[in-house]
């Protein structure tokens, strides 16, 4: 049996790191981003000059979380804070991030990325993924109304 997908075209995943590049600039801060499609490969990245080393691989692990359970990373605390096996437990799960920065790409339903920013705040970096969800947003729009 076989099936269609969606597809995240590398065409967007670089012009939604426009956007995120260009809400850190405007929040004046240095952040790594990634993009990932809906198996969580790594589609487009991009290190801001200076920005941290570190903050790429968290930026790639927030992208993974969004698009492996399809749920913003900064809805993962609130979940899991009161349930303490959970929260103690499921923290060490490989590459979940329980803290902003890491967006779903979600298409009439399915996933078919995500996207993930650190090197500002948890605030900032969640104010950063929503600016190149809003791109992702704005295109899907358009390609729905041919």
């Amino acid at each position: 049996m076989l099936y269609q997908k969606y597809a995240l075209t590398q065409s967007m995943a670089f012009r939604m790191l426009e956007a995120i590049t260009n809400k850190a600039e405007e929040l004046r801060i240095k952040i790594n981003a990634a993009i990932v499609d809906e198996g969580a490969n790594l589609k487009a990245f991009i290190r801001m000059d200076e920005a941290a080393l570190l903050s790429g691989e968290i930026a790639e692990n927030k992208a993974y979380t969004a698009a492996a359970f399809g749920k913003p990373t900064h809805e993962w605390y609130p979940m899991i804070k009161d349930d303490p096996a959970l929260l103690t437990g499921i923290v060490h799960t490989n590459r979940l991030v329980v803290f902003g920065g890491g967006i779903p790409l979600i298409y009439d339903g399915v996933i078919v990325g995500g996207i993930g920013v650190s090197g500002g705040t948890a605030d900032e970096d969640v104010q950063c993924a929503l600016a190149g969800l809003a791109v992702f947003e704005k295109e899907c729009q358009v390609e729905e109304s041919y």
